[in-house]
């Protein structure tokens, strides 16, 4: 096994953002690296910067590649990034978001042990556009059943060994949205074993800038296509070796139900009701979840936090 490690980060209109995360992985204690960039159909200036840092900070121990991708969507950004990255293992970033110098260095420690894991994953951190930030919820055990509800395998949360992660088959590029939730899932399908970071402190900033990105912003803009895909991932629970499918089916409607939170307060109610009902209909078989669950989703709708930590305790 060879120790580079490739930082893949496909990115979209951020000429005037990316450079923050640019510098983050520049200030990676960790050597070799080498940062994989691929533009995505970018109309403002990002391909230009991607290129004026590769041209001042390509080094031996730094490679820098700039690469295009001409079908919009980050899954077929980040295939692309991965089919010329070389390292033996894997990091996936979005291009507005920032890696502490040690996370490089901190997955490596682990991934270098005997036996090695598959995945590493990382605490995180969720910075609001005011500033403020909170600690994303970080729990072990039970991964599908965090990254059904919590996305514990977001795009900057893990990294992961390059042999297995091209075995799984990589990144399904028809999906505009919620790309890295569904593969994420595929992750966990394959059966990967599974480390953990445990800094004091989260490793990565996730930060919500309100900008333009490749899927967007709003939510009911996008109707049909987040249903599509949390579609997809029931047909790929079911079709899995899962011994109790139903419990991951009902994350999947909770998951719709939080969608459908997301739809009404965004002032779109007809759609909100449509698909909550759908959900509930389901749900609410269990005496438990037919009591709980409009709770929750008045929990939703209202904007508060720590809906989703319940209702893994409540699913099963």
């Amino acid at each position: 096994m060879n120790n580079l490690v490739s930082v893949i980060i496909p990115v979209y209109n951020r000429a005037h953002i990316v450079g923050r995360t640019l510098q983050s992985v520049l200030a990676q204690v960790y050597r070799p690296l080498q940062l994989v960039l691929v533009d995505n159909c970018s109309d403002d200036d990002s391909l230009r910067v991607l290129e004026q840092f590769r041209d001042e900070h390509h080094a031996p121990d730094f490679q820098v590649e700039v690469l295009q991708e001409e079908h919009h969507t980050a899954g077929a950004a980040r295939n692309r990034g991965f089919s010329a990255a070389t390292g033996s293992w894997l990091l996936f970033f979005d291009s507005d978001d920032v890696m502490q110098p040690q996370l490089v260095q901190h997955y490596m420690n682990i991934a270098h042990r005997n036996p090695a894991p598959h995945i590493v994953v990382t605490k995180a951190s969720l910075v609001a556009p005011d500033g403020s930030s909170r600690v994303l919820p970080f729990h072990k055990g039970d991964e599908l059943a965090n990254h059904l509800l919590h996305g514990m395998l977001a795009t900057q949360r893990y990294a992961v060994d390059r042999e297995f992660f091209a075995g799984t088959g990589g990144w399904n590029a028809s999906l505009p949205g919620w790309n890295d939730w569904e593969m994420g899932v595929r992750l966990l399908l394959a059966r990967p074993k599974v480390a953990y970071l445990e800094p004091e402190q989260p490793l990565v900033s996730i930060y919500q800038t309100g900008t333009a990105s490749i899927t967007g912003t709003e939510f009911h803009t996008r109707q049909g296509q987040w249903e599509h895909v949390i579609d997809l991932l029931d047909t790929e629970i079911e079709s899995s070796f899962l011994e109790n499918k139903r419990r991951y089916h009902r994350l999947l409607d909770y998951r719709r139900i939080v969608l459908a939170a997301q739809y009404r307060r965004e002032g779109h109610d007809e759609l909100a009701q449509l698909l909550y009902r759908e959900a509930f209909d389901r749900l609410k078989k269990s005496a438990l979840l037919r009591f709980s669950m409009p709770l929750l989703y008045k929990w939703l709708v209202a904007g508060r936090r720590g809906a989703s930590s319940v209702a893994r305790l409540l699913i099963r």
